[in-house]
């Protein structure tokens, strides 16, 4: 029987299991894939990490999980098939057959980008192609980007690069923009965007980094090429809690949960991006993992007393 099962060591739950080792709590971290950090290992250059600025993603994912192996944390390669409550319990049922009971559970799987699915994005994502404009924004100062999407991130992506970049394109597959009215009024009255829309992006094109994408508007269904020094790709994201979609309530996929990481269901934790929260950033996923075990801490205080 553990104290604590936390379920994917990205930056969340390499947190927790340094807070929760330092508590004295006996856990184990589960991990679907073959290398943990998480988005992390994805980003070319972290440069808002406070005291390690230009750090490589796979880099920084390293140093935490060095971290973690330091104080002892023990990890197991598995993909969880469900969680059960059992009287006080917890069971933890891999995919493998094997089940793992514990007190509680931090679930710290993580959201991932939606793509584009298009040639060219995954070769060049990392050189030119990013799915975070608060992450890669300042490497394109003076630059010419494109913003792909329509709701409100993408809107305020193109917001925030239009405060360094020499020009950004906004793309949107439909006639008229999804994002709030007020943000809408914003990107009318920005020189620096220019709105596209009723385009899609077909292919995006550069050997070792993007110089352009290639457009297709669907109202006319003409075909054109346009040059870019980056894409920004903000079409949504998919939150990975399939595993308790029937244990938690969830808003748009993300577990309704505030800093604490405490949910509606007592001893079921939750940290990082795939929670409810308005900045997803690896020192906020971090966070989010001292925080929510601070939370578990309490919780199994309170049962042994």
């Amino acid at each position: 029987m553990y104290d604590l099962v936390i379920i994917g060591s990205g930056p969340a739950g390499l947190s927790a299991a340094v807070y929760a080792k330092r508590a004295c709590l006996d856990l184990v971290m589960v991990e679907k894939e073959p290398m943990g950090g998480g988005q992390m290992i994805y980003t070319q250059e972290v440069d808002n990490y406070l005291g390690l600025p230009g750090m490589g993603g796979f880099d920084l994912s390293q140093k935490f999980e060095e971290h973690a192996k330091k104080m002892g944390v023990l990890t197991q390669n598995g993909e969880v098939a469900n969680i059960e409550k059992v009287r006080d319990y917890w069971q933890v049922v891999l995919e493998a057959g094997e089940i793992l009971e514990t007190r509680t559970v931090l679930l710290a799987t993580g959201a991932s980008h939606r793509k584009l699915l298009v040639p060219g994005e995954e070769r060049l994502t990392g050189a030119g192609v990013s799915y975070c404009a608060t992450c890669d924004g300042a490497f394109f100062r003076d630059k010419t980007v494109a913003v792909v999407g329509g709701g409100d991130v993408a809107l305020e992506d193109a917001l925030y690069l239009a405060k360094g970049c020499k020009q950004v394109y906004l793309i949107h597959r439909r006639q008229e923009l999804r994002g709030a009215k007020i943000l809408q009024e914003q990107v009318a009255g920005e020189s620096k965007i220019t709105f596209l829309p009723d385009t899609v992006i077909t292919q995006i094109y550069g050997d070792n980094k993007v110089d352009g994408v290639t457009l297709f508007n669907k109202k006319d269904e003409s075909t054109k090429e346009l040059a870019l020094d980056g894409v920004f790709i903000a079409v949504g994201m998919h939150p990975q809690t399939e595993t308790v979609e029937k244990l938690l309530c969830l808003d748009h996929g993300y577990v309704r949960a505030g800093e604490d990481g405490i949910t509606d269901q007592p001893g079921l934790f939750v940290a990082g991006d795939v929670r409810t929260k308005r900045l997803r950033q690896i020192v906020t996923a971090v966070a989010d993992g001292a925080n929510a075990v601070t939370s578990i801490i309490d919780y199994l205080s309170q049962r042994e007393n």
